[in-house]
């Protein structure tokens, strides 16, 4: 039984290194992705669609 508890610790332990290293890494990429996300959407809504139902009439 001593063993099982072991191994169950010792198996999420190695899971929890893994899961806090990958977003550790992968951590700056989405926060570089939603800056040029926001930055996109920025100039989407400030240059417009150019096709709008005003422009139409």
């Amino acid at each position: 039984m001593l063993w099982k508890i072991i191994g169950v610790v010792a198996v999420v332990w190695i899971a929890l290194a893994i899961i806090g290293a990958l977003i550790k890494g992968l951590f700056p990429i989405l926060v570089i992705s939603a800056v040029v996300f926001g930055l996109y959407l920025l100039y989407k809504a400030v240059a417009g669609s150019g096709n709008s139902t005003e422009s139409r009439l």
